[in-house]
């Protein structure tokens, strides 16, 4: 799976994880030169609380585009640390 916004791959497995429709990728499998951390925070009642990166590429910036979850609880533990992305990603085999 690849997730693709501003036409470059942000982040690509053949691990992810597909929770409610979302794939989340390793860690490992983004490339973190195009994620900057953000303050912006969530909560998930079944999942824990989730941050967020601002996506940068060639110039442009999506805020919080992507998410994860640094400390899930017991039931989402598959995902913990995993990134999953919105705001206009593409994600394509």
């Amino acid at each position: 799976m690849k997730a693709i916004w501003n036409n470059q791959v942000i982040a690509e497995s053949n691990d992810t994880v597909v929770i409610e429709n979302n794939h989340y990728f390793p860690p490992s499998s983004i490339n973190k030169k195009f994620f900057n951390s953000s303050d912006t925070a969530s909560h998930c009642p079944w999942k824990g609380t989730a941050s967020y990166f601002t996506l940068e590429v060639d110039g442009k910036s999506n805020a919080d585009a992507a998410w994860y979850y640094p400390t899930t609880s017991h039931a989402a533990k598959p995902i913990e640390g995993y990134i999953a992305f919105w705001k206009g990603v593409e994600i394509t085999e």
